[in-house]
């Protein structure tokens, strides 16, 4: 192997082996007595792998559903979550499209 195959085959292993990373959906333990439930909510969130490693708003699609299920009700936070997840193939791409659903509530504030 020469000089410049090493460092091609080096980089090549260093892309495999770093990956990437999504973003954490936040839920927090809440107390009854801290919030009131505004009602049920669901929201989708879709992202892509091109060519099967190039990530297309793959990594944040469970927040992106979660702040829009809890945005459709006007909310703070959500309880009772549930995740579903569905794929699907093309040509070129798999499609990942991920459903959070439960119950929106607004925050007491505290006085």
């Amino acid at each position: 192997m020469n000089h410049v195959s090493k460092i091609a085959a080096s980089l090549l292993l260093a892309l495999a082996v770093s990956g990437c990373t999504g973003t954490a959906m936040k839920t927090q333990q809440l107390d009854s007595s801290q919030y009131t439930v505004i009602g049920h909510s669901e929201a989708t969130a879709t992202g892509m792998l091109l060519l099967g490693f190039i990530p297309i708003k793959q990594n944040n699609r469970f927040v992106r559903a979660q702040t829009a299920a809890i945005q459709a009700k006007g909310g703070d936070a959500m309880i009772n979550t549930q995740i579903q997840e569905n794929w699907f193939w093309a040509w070129v791409l798999t499609g990942y499209t991920t459903k959070v659903s439960g119950d929106v509530v607004k925050l007491k504030t505290a006085q």
